[in-house]
């Protein structure tokens, strides 16, 4: 399913809890600018919109020459700067999964079955129910959304999945893979669903991944566990190198960096990576 791959791809670290630089500043959420052969696309928002507009200024990118955005999913630290970026650009693609959200419609089953023997005052929609309802939405615009693999430039594909974890049960998640000649680079917000599921949904775009990016959601993972998935990572799914952050956790950072060696590559905010 390959099709089409870029020929160059730099990363740059937006927003994030770690970092080298005093310059940027540093808050507990996600987003990474994606430069792919002259196309620029920003995955996910950050935390605060103030922060995130701040970092983009110290690093003097701008907002207005974006092409496309893309949200992993609903939670906060990587929603909270799309306001700012519609503002910029009103008119800019925005993908994200298909979430209530981000304005799908509210399943008929939380107002039916209806009771026809309520006066019509007691009756939803006075009885007269709509054929869809809108979910309410802080983006006053159209979305894109997103529930199956979608390539949405050339060689760069969107991945659904959906989480089975306690606490962001059924949440569904986008992932990013974007496909070169060496493998396929993919940037991750959360991994909700587990990192490995995201990587083995990858390789349905893409078999080999060259690099692995974003929060691989350790956090609150124990030690043997996180020390079985980086190895898993490395022996059994092939993973090239890995740059986590975010809610990969320290244990993981450390954890990743002894299992990957060489084949870590820090991503503090404001780091690039370049490949070609």
């Amino acid at each position: 399913m390959a099709g089409e791959r870029v020929t160059n791809c730099k990363l740059t670290i937006i927003c994030d809890a770690f970092g080298k630089s005093d310059a940027l500043q540093k808050d507990w959420g996600f987003s990474a600018l994606v430069e792919c052969d002259g196309r620029r696309l920003l995955f996910d928002c950050g935390n605060d919109a103030d922060k995130f507009a701040a970092n983009f200024e110290s690093l003097k990118i701008d907002l207005t020459e974006l092409d496309v955005v893309v949200v992993s999913h609903r939670h906060g630290d990587h929603t909270a700067g799309l306001a700012q970026i519609l503002q910029a650009r009103p008119d800019i693609p925005v993908y994200a999964p298909a979430d209530e959200p981000f304005s799908t419609t509210t399943p008929p089953k939380f107002y039916r079955p209806g009771v026809a023997s309520l006066p019509k005052h007691m009756r939803y929609f006075d009885g007269a129910e709509p054929d869809a309802v809108g979910h309410g939405t802080a983006w006053k615009r159209k979305l894109t959304l997103i529930n199956e693999t979608k390539e949405i430039l050339p060689g760069i594909h969107l991945i659904a999945t959906v989480s089975e974890t306690k606490g962001s049960l059924e949440m569904p998640e986008l992932s990013l893979v974007v496909n070169t000649n060496e493998g396929a680079i993919v940037v991750t917000g959360c991994a909700h669903c587990g990192v490995e599921n995201v990587v083995e949904a990858a390789a349905a775009v893409e078999s080999r991944t060259r690099l692995l990016v974003g929060g691989f959601h350790l956090v609150t993972t124990g030690e043997a566990e996180i020390e079985r998935v980086a190895a898993s990572l490395r022996e059994h799914w092939k993973v090239t190198a890995v740059a986590p952050g975010h809610c990969t956790s320290e244990q993981g950072f450390l954890t990743l960096q002894r299992i990957f060696g060489d084949r870590y590559i820090y991503a503090g905010v404001g780091e690039a990576i370049s490949l070609p």
